[in-house]
């Protein structure tokens, strides 16, 4: 058992639905959970040698890169939104 007040990382695996492990899949998106994505350190398998932050930023900008492909792709399914 291990534990830390500073960087946790690694609590929302990443992996395909059939893992019992896994949070999410590789677009970020939770399990059975339309619309719900994680962005943040929680996907990180392991921690950065550096302060998470600069991680957290990138991941976000991946984040915000998926959810708009997914709206442009279905831009005429939300355009009654």
């Amino acid at each position: 058992m291990s534990t830390t007040v500073y960087h946790p990382v690694g609590t929302a695996r990443m992996g395909p639905k059939k893992d019992p492990t896994s949070v999410v899949n590789p677009r970020l998106q939770v399990h059975d959970i339309p619309n719900l994505r994680v962005a943040d350190a929680s996907i990180m398998p392991d921690i950065v040698a550096a302060n998470t932050n600069a991680a957290c930023v990138m991941i976000g900008e991946k984040v915000s890169d998926f959810i708009k492909e997914d709206w442009s792709d279905n831009s005429s399914k939300h355009s009654e939104l």
